[in-house]
């Protein structure tokens, strides 16, 4: 930049002290909004989905609790559920996976092994894990409870599945809060195998389950939306029976979510106003 004889360079002695600025070609180096690029709102909703799967689950492990603990629901039918759906869970992320088959085979035999060792220590600590708060309140149980799957939702990993998977320090402390969450519920139960199959059906929600969530946002769209409207017809009709009001409350914030947050994002970007220019740091262009 040359303006009467100043150039805008601090390796060749001029006239001028370092910091000069020419006011007329100040201005004209003003630069709004160089790196904005302006979302879209179909393609937001669709990112909304995986907020909106969450949700569910956490609803339909509610609602499975009160079932449970108002006698309702018989914990064996429950523990069956648990692990035909893990079963059919495992068997479509292998699918979706399209791995190895060498190595899908250790893997596999990992698995079962790993989900064996799971399954005998839940079964183990139920009867102590049934008696983890008895000197607590239920009011206590119910707050902390509701802020523990809080930071479960604040904290959950909701982006799209990368090339090489990484785990996040967010998405473990939002699964151990689940988990943790899932354990003080599970202790208000009134026998062992309620608690053992309360606990085992939150292991597949809450740790399991954000695994298979990622691997299905590669498939098409009409897979993610349709995956997505069964959850939350499923968590709804679960949840009506128990409490109307809790259910309306329920499909508010899952409307809200899912299309009027997107649409507010939409309309908010015409505020958007950053403003670059020869006051900021410098970019070095690298070849």
């Amino acid at each position: 930049m040359n303006v009467e004889g100043w150039n805008k360079v601090l390796w060749e002695r001029q006239p001028f002290p370092d910091n000069y600025i020419h006011p007329h070609s100040f201005l004209s180096s003003l630069r709004r909004n160089p790196n904005f690029k302006p979302y879209t709102y179909w393609p937001l909703v669709l990112l909304c989905c995986a907020i909106t799967q969450h949700l569910a689950t956490i609803f339909t492990f509610l609602a499975v609790f009160v079932r449970l603990k108002e006698r309702w629901l018989d914990a064996r039918v429950l523990l069956w559920v648990s692990i035909v759906s893990f079963f059919g869970g495992y068997a479509l992320y292998e699918i979706l996976s399209c791995s190895n088959p060498v190595r899908g085979a250790f893997t596999r035999s990992n698995t079962i092994k790993s989900s064996l060792l799971v399954f005998l220590a839940l079964m183990g600590l139920s009867p102590v894990l049934r008696t983890l708060t008895a000197a607590t309140s239920s009011d206590s149980i119910w707050a902390l409870s509701a802020c523990l799957f809080l930071l479960n939702a604040l904290l959950a990993d909701y982006s799209s599945m990368k090339p090489v998977p990484q785990e996040r320090l967010t998405s473990v402390l939002s699964m151990n809060a689940a988990i943790s969450s899932s354990v003080v519920l599970a202790s208000r139960l009134p026998d062992d195998l309620a608690v053992f199959a309360l606990v085992l059906f939150a292991v597949q929600l809450f740790a399991l389950f954000p695994i298979l969530r990622h691997r299905l946002q590669v498939t098409p769209q009409v897979a993610q939306i349709l995956f997505t409207l069964i959850l939350c017809v499923l968590s709804f009709a679960l949840t009506v029976p128990l409490s109307v009001s809790v259910a309306y409350i329920y499909a508010s914030i899952s409307i809200t979510v899912t299309f009027v947050a997107p649409g507010v994002l939409v309309w908010a970007q015409k505020y958007k106003n950053e403003i670059r220019g020869p006051w900021d740091v410098a970019v070095p262009r690298l070849n």
